[in-house]
């Protein structure tokens, strides 16, 4: 496999664990966020974890 298109599977998985969470911090946020390839190996429900974790330090 390519480089491009493990790149883009790191990207979909990250934007779909996001997706359901970006309405809790409403307006007025950029959001950056560095993906490791570890993501790759990592279910997706341990995505969801661990983005959950990043929104209740933004929210909390």
């Amino acid at each position: 496999m390519g480089c491009a298109v493990v790149r883009n599977r790191m990207k979909r998985r990250l934007r779909e664990a996001l997706r359901p969470r970006l309405a809790q911090l409403g307006g007025g946020w950029e959001i950056v966020l560095n993906a490791r390839s570890r993501i790759l190996l990592a279910s997706f429900a341990e995505i969801e974890r661990e983005v959950e974790k990043l929104f209740l330090k933004c929210t909390g």
